[in-house]
């Protein structure tokens, strides 16, 4: 096979005179999309994914509302048509429905059919796709011809991880499952409709390869003239990512131990999983990060079960949590196996845009629960302040944890907070474009009539990652999926008071550091003295010693990790000449977002937006480490396309002379 390199965002072979070879990327090929109904024609689902030119699966479920635990899940693909629905929590035949009336290049649309919009608001659904992709995801229909066994081909060019298949034409008939994990896989197969565990044949049921799979009589997949789809997912096969190389998708098993826990390895961080008992009798269960499946501790997480009617809740009897590579189940049944099939988090690719990335919105409180959209994007990192006196402060929520910090005052170290009830504060992050409020609680996110910004973040390589982990008796290494070296990490103890460390200036043999919520002068020194880290960051991992700030054994923690992307972000640093001077980001339209803070003396973490204004007089400013009231009386930032220039101004000193300072901007 001839050699392949690699440039930006393409392959080249290297005896083939620079024909391009195509990069797959996991957010091109699946997708989870929550959405609210509407009970008529036309609802477009735009998910990014191309159905007309590729073709693939789509399959939902209500997720709330009076009827949402009656409604069936409705599993429609391309191959078959939008009118063709299947329902996984029956054995029905498939159904006549006009359910899908499109299948687009960027999604698809609904009719107002039974079961995925047949309810309008305040009814909402689930849905999640799947494109035909080599080394991903594959669909295949035949005709039976009564002939016996019958191999039957397909094209996901990799020995299928696990098969769906059910009969489209015959009512009463189970939906098959053939699980790699099984034992003896070829000769097993369990019922995605059932709770029953696996079922032992003696015939060779399955005989998978890389081309081919077996349609068996023994389980009436090759009954003449009865017609058939099959579901086929990969299992580890790379395919995706700059070189080819990387899993996106992966059907496994694992073992609970005495105490009803295990710890899934799967080299990267998940989006979605569905999983289940092989070896006694227990539902399906379907979870994904957009609906609330989150990092340790969580308490629970929303699940949905294909084999079952029953609307959306945290039914499951252990908890369930995502990390940065893998996942983690605690206190279910013990020494009990289960199979899966896991979907990598996406993006893969580098952002080329900041608003794909990072969005701010001025808003005024409503004092009554409310949805905030115009983000642009699922959110992972929300910060929300008020602007006025009185104001407590920042509120800062992220996906990863599902829950609150709070940066009110100079000197918080406050655990995590969290609303008190399900109708406080941020109540969620399940948007497409943003999220959702309750009555203020805890903070001021939602106060009547009370102006507020929110500061909305993505993660995305290359730029911001989250990163949630338990610490350790002793030095440890965490892993991350920023992609790059992180220049800015910024560290916070859950569980307990700790304070906000930030770490930056990263050199092989020292670190600089400071506190996010004190205005106090950043320290500079081995990483051996510092304390927080042993060792330069990598572009995978975090090196982490004892620390309150970021390393005590048993407590939990998020870090916030931030890098420099061409165009997109810049972390930066300069030295004041006590006049004006430029900052320049690389940038071509100028910062959206800046943070500056003094590292010479003391000084605030100050905050600039173009949203409340970045212009050549006056600009608006808060305080991360503060609750002040903005202040609109200075004139600190003016506009720069590559970035931003900064003026010396008493009330923020941000270009004092000889000072020195850091920062993230944004485009």
């Amino acid at each position: 096979m001839p050699l392949q390199a690699t440039s930006g965002a393409a392959s080249y072979d290297a005896f083939g005179g620079g024909v391009p070879v195509a990069i797959n990327y996991i957010e091109d090929v699946f997708s989870t999309w929550l959405y609210t109904g509407t009970g008529a024609n036309g609802l477009q689902i735009q998910n990014g994914i191309d159905l007309a030119g590729k073709g693939g699966l789509v399959f939902g479920k209500a997720r709330s509302g009076a009827n949402a635990g009656i409604s069936d899940w409705g599993w429609v693909d391309t191959v078959r048509g939008g009118s063709s629905v299947l329902y996984s929590n029956t054995t029905d035949a498939a159904q006549s429905t006009a359910l899908v009336s499109s299948f687009n290049a960027d999604g698809f649309t609904l009719n107002g059919e039974w079961p995925l919009n047949f309810y309008g608001s305040p009814y909402t659904y689930g849905s999640w796709t799947f494109r035909k992709q080599p080394k991903f995801f594959d669909v295949v229909t035949w005709t039976g011809n009564g002939t016996g066994d019958r191999e039957i081909p397909h094209n996901l060019g990799s020995a299928p991880g696990c098969i769906i298949l059910k009969s489209t034409s015959a009512g009463g008939t189970n939906w098959l499952v053939y699980h790699r994990a099984l034992s003896t896989p070829d000769f097993r197969y369990i019922y995605l409709n059932d709770t029953s565990g696996a079922l032992t044949s003696g015939d060779n049921l399955w005989n998978v390869t890389s081309t081919t799979f077996r349609a068996s009589s023994t389980l009436d997949a090759n009954n003449n003239g009865a017609t058939y789809v099959a579901y086929l997912f990969a299992h580890n096969a790379g395919g995706f990512g700059l070189t080819g190389t990387d899993n996106v998708i992966s059907c496994g098993s694992f073992t609970t131990d005495g105490a009803g826990d295990a710890s899934v390895n799967l080299g990267y961080e998940p989006q979605w999983l569905t999983f289940k008992s092989s070896d006694f009798v227990q539902d399906w269960y379907t979870l994904d990060t957009m609906r609330g499946f989150t990092a340790p501790p969580a308490a629970s997480a929303q699940t949905l079960r294909p084999n079952t009617s029953a609307a959306e809740s945290n039914y499951w009897s252990g908890v369930l949590s995502v990390n940065s590579t893998g996942f983690q189940i605690i206190g279910t049944s013990a020494s009990k196996t289960y199979i899966y099939i896991a979907i990598r988090r996406g993006p893969m690719k580098v952002p080329t845009s900041g608003t794909s990335v990072f969005n701010a919105i001025a808003r005024t409180g409503t004092g009554a629960a409310a949805t905030v959209t115009g983000v642009g994007f699922p959110l992972d990192l929300l910060i929300s302040q008020g602007r006025v006196s009185g104001n407590i402060g920042n509120y800062i929520v992220d996906r990863m944890r599902g829950r609150a910090l709070a940066l009110r005052s100079s000197g918080s170290t406050s655990a995590d907070q969290g609303p008190s009830s399900a109708t406080q504060d941020v109540t969620s992050l399940a948007s497409m474009d943003g999220f959702s409020v309750g009555t203020p609680n805890y903070t001021s996110i939602n106060t009547s009539g009370q102006a507020e910004i929110d500061w909305s973040f993505k993660r995305a390589p290359s730029v911001f990652d989250i990163v949630c982990y338990t610490g350790s008796n002793s030095d440890q290494t965490v892993a991350h999926n920023l992609a790059v070296l992180p220049e800015l990490v910024i560290f916070k103890k859950r569980s307990s008071s700790g304070g906000w460390g930030v770490s930056f200036n990263f050199t092989s043999t020292n670190q600089s550091f400071a506190q996010l919520s004190l205005t106090d002068a950043a320290g500079d020194d081995t990483y051996a003295n510092v304390g927080w880290m042993t060792q330069k960051p990598t572009s995978t991992s975090l090196f982490l010693s004892v620390s309150n700030i970021g390393n005590v054994g048993g407590a939990t923690y998020v870090a916030y990790l931030f890098a420099t992307c061409a165009g997109v972000s810049k972390i930066f640093s300069y030295t004041g000449n006590g006049s004006s001077q430029t900052i320049n980001c690389g940038f071509t339209g100028g910062a959206r977002f800046i943070l500056i803070k003094r590292t010479d003396s003391t000084g605030d973490w100050y905050v600039w937006d173009t949203v409340r204004g970045i212009v050549a007089g006056n600009d608006p400013h808060l305080s991360l480490n503060s609750a002040t009231t903005e202040v609109t009386s200075n004139d600190t930032i003016d506009t720069d396309s590559t970035g931003f220039v900064v003026n010396q101004v008493s009330a923020t000193n941000v270009n004092v002379s000889s000072a020195t300072y850091i920062g993230l901007a944004i485009a």
